[in-house]
């Protein structure tokens, strides 16, 4: 090797290690690792302002009319990086985020006992004053982050004089905005905007990590807001020490006393309550009542015949007429589904011989497995709903699991990141439920039928392979087209508004590639699953019991309890009543400025949720089927559903009583994401009582073996 391959070889040794030992410096001091060095610089992002009662009309933060500071990043300055805009995240930008840079200059640790960094703007004009104006009206505020450390400030205050402004000792933790007019408004008086001009920003640093930021307004600042002046804003950066470790930095931010309050315990005991009575109300009356129903059928027609089957005859389309001669007998049970004994210890009535007509549930067993109508629709929602289970427990779990993995109310859109990446993979769940349920239910139908009875040649074949592809069609297009529909209101009214809630266009490119080159072939790749699942195990028919050709008439003339508009609102109202209390935490969270942390509840409460939903599905398809009802599949949906109507009723009280939201924007975000929200309750809550109903109708009508 020649003395010139070694110079170039050490050059390009001494060049790698340069670029390593850069980016190894840039990886260890940054706001990504959260680790700084001495003089390291650290980055003020500024990212919304808007009204305090409206979380969903806020604005980019210079929006108002602050001016840049003066500062290496000022517009003036080349290369300066003020209002440079963070990369964000889907979520992030989801989640209304546009972090853009404050221009301050923030040294790490900085030995100098502050830094006051000072702007004046141009004379305001009088659209510019207006607008500063109206944000002291309306109780404007702005947040800021440090460190991913989220700080918050009020931009003004509406007071009736500048003596009385100077003179208040105004907090800072947002609690006093509807005492502050109050207190210092005259009776007849008129109040005057004022603007804060200075802040204090005290940041502390434990070792190389920042765990705690401060940001207080002086109110002495406070400056009359008028045309034709200008105002000169200050920001006073300082450093401290503390002993706070930074792993329990973001506690300062959760309201443990609010979340894990007594009554939050007392609503997941009165839940739990709620479930032990249901599912005693299932074990000692439907069990019981089952166990008669058997016994008086066994004797009926078994007669006392030992293991023998029961045998029904299936004429007049599934049982119309009595099973068995007019002379045919029964005896009287006991709720035991025991004889009834004379006082000499007989039979009831002289040996208990007397004819009885059959009816209840037994009377339907030829229809009860009948595909329901629009089979196609129910199969979609039904898989939709599955998703909907998969991804809400998945994305629990997955924060539950904060410890191990980071916190997700730590992190900004972490948890609607989370949401798209189970939705994406839980859509091969959605295909596979739509597509085996079609499959088992479309054998009953007309085309089913054709085609099972070689008449594919005559159009049974053709119906199936459209309703095959309907199906999937469904399945796929449901649910998007449904989230498509109303983010695009919200999302041309938050375009029209200019608030960070516009998704921006490139975000919804990502979304539509997400969706379709993930979503999309899963939830096909599912479907085709379901086509060749094998349902039947063992046996040829999936189902108990076979289906008639024709349909049995439903009886017209049936108790008040028997008719399922009677008894789904009930079935809504208990499901409801199990999560109510969990409801307005999670409302609270995502309205009011909490950071929702308390995941172990909320699994809790999810798991009373499906266990409450099939008790109270499983005894509404009871009654129904007992009044000769076996149209009991939608019922079924229908009953677990209903729990979306009390989710949005309560979502009503909560916006007039619980908030103070105001304005076109806010009333359409609120009661949009509501809507959304409540239809996803309602197709989940659905989804488990139809399978909680499948579970018991097969159950009941595998123990009557008809021939």
């Amino acid at each position: 090797m020649t003395v010139k391959q070694i110079m170039l070889r050490n050059k390009l040794l001494t060049t790698t290690a340069a670029i390593l030992t850069t980016a190894v410096a840039v990886v260890n001091a940054d706001e990504y690792t959260h680790r700084y060095k001495k003089g390291d610089r650290v980055d003020l992002w500024v990212n919304k302002v808007g009204p305090y009662a409206n979380p969903q009309e806020a604005y980019e933060y210079y929006t108002l009319p602050y001016c840049a500071p003066d500062t290496k990043h000022h517009p003036s300055n080349e290369g300066g990086s003020f209002n440079a805009l963070k990369a964000h995240s889907i979520g992030e930008r989801l989640g209304g985020h546009a972090l853009r840079h404050s221009g301050h200059d923030l040294i790490f640790a900085d030995d100098k006992n502050g830094v006051l960094e000072t702007c004046t703007t141009d004379k305001l004009t009088d659209d510019q004053a207006a607008l500063f104006a109206r944000a002291a009206a309306d109780q404007w505020f702005y947040q800021m982050y440090v460190d991913d450390l989220p700080v918050w400030g009020m931009v003004g205050e509406m007071l009736p004089d500048l003596d009385a402004a100077k003179s208040e000792k105004f907090g800072n933790d947002l609690s006093h905005l509807e005492e502050a007019v109050a207190k210092h408004a005259l009776e007849g008086g008129k109040l005057t905007p004022y603007v804060y001009t200075k802040r204090t920003l005290v940041v502390s640093y434990n070792d190389d990590r920042i765990v705690k930021v401060d940001l207080t307004s002086d109110p002495s600042s406070l400056q009359e807001v008028k045309s034709g002046i200008t105002l000169t804003f200050e920001l006073d950066i300082q450093w401290s020490t503390t002993s706070t470790p930074f792993h329990s930095r973001f506690d300062r931010y959760l309201d443990h006393a609010f979340f894990k309050h007594q009554i939050h315990w007392f609503s997941i005991f009165n839940s739990f309550m709620m479930v032990l009575f249901l599912m005693g109300l299932v074990a000692l009356i439907l069990l019981r009542t089952l166990r008669k129903d058997y016994a008086r059928y066994a004797l009926s027609h078994g007669g006392g015949r030992g293991g023998r089957d029961i045998e029904l005859a299936e004429g007049g389309g599934g049982g119309g007429d009595h099973h068995g001669s007019d002379d045919e007998e029964d005896e009287d049970v006991d709720e035991n589904g025991k004889p009834l004994l004379d006082e000499e210890g007989r039979p009831a009535a002289g040996g208990g011989r007397m004819g009885v007509e059959d009816s209840g549930w037994k009377q339907v067993h030829g229809d009860v497995f009948r595909a329901p109508k629009f089979l196609p629709l129910l199969a979609a929602i039904l898989g939709t709903g599955w998703q909907l289970v998969t991804l809400v427990m998945g994305v629990v779990l997955f924060a539950v699991a904060g410890p191990l993995h980071g916190e997700v109310h730590e992190e900004r859109g972490e948890v609607l990141h989370a949401i798209l990446v189970f939705y994406s993979l839980s859509s091969i769940v959605a295909g596979y439920a739509s597509g085996s349920y079609f499959k088992l239910y479309f054998a009953t139908t007309p085309a089913g039928r054709a085609k099972a009875g070689g008449a594919a040649a005559s159009g049974g074949g053709g119906a199936g392979t459209t309703q095959w592809q309907l199906t999937m069609a469904l399945t796929v297009l449901l649910l998007p087209t449904i989230l498509v529909g109303i983010l695009s209101v919200l999302n041309f009214i938050a375009l029209c508004y200019q608030t960070i809630y516009y998704i921006p266009f490139l975000v919804l490119l990502k979304l539509f590639f997400l969706w379709v080159f993930v979503s999309v072939p899963l939830c096909i790749l599912g479907t085709l699953l379901g086509r060749h699942a094998k349902l039947g195990g063992k046996k040829s028919d999936p189902f108990p019991c076979r289906v008639n050709a024709i349909p049995r008439p439903i009886p017209d003339d049936i108790p008040w309890y028997g008719v399922p508009a009677n008894l789904i609102p009930f079935a809504g109202l208990l499901s409801f009543g199990s999560i109510f209390i969990e409801l307005y935490y999670i409302l609270t969270s995502l309205w009011n400025y909490k950071f929702y942390h308390v995941y172990g509840f909320l699994l809790g409460v999810y798991g009373i949720l499906c266990l409450v939903v099939c008790m109270t599905t499983i005894i509404v398809v009871y009654f129904c089927l007992n009044s000769e009802n076996y149209l009991w599949q939608w019922t079924a949906f229908y009953s677990g559903a209903s729990t979306a109507l009390y989710v949005f009723l309560y979502s009503i009280y909560y916006f007039v009583f619980k908030t103070s939201m105001n304005g076109l924007v806010q009333t359409t975000f609120y009661f949009g994401y509501m809507l959304l929200i409540s239809l996803g309750v309602g197709t989940l809550c659905g989804t488990l009582g139809h399978w909680s109903a499948n579970k018991f109708v097969r159950t009941i009508f595998q123990n009557v073996k008809v021939d």
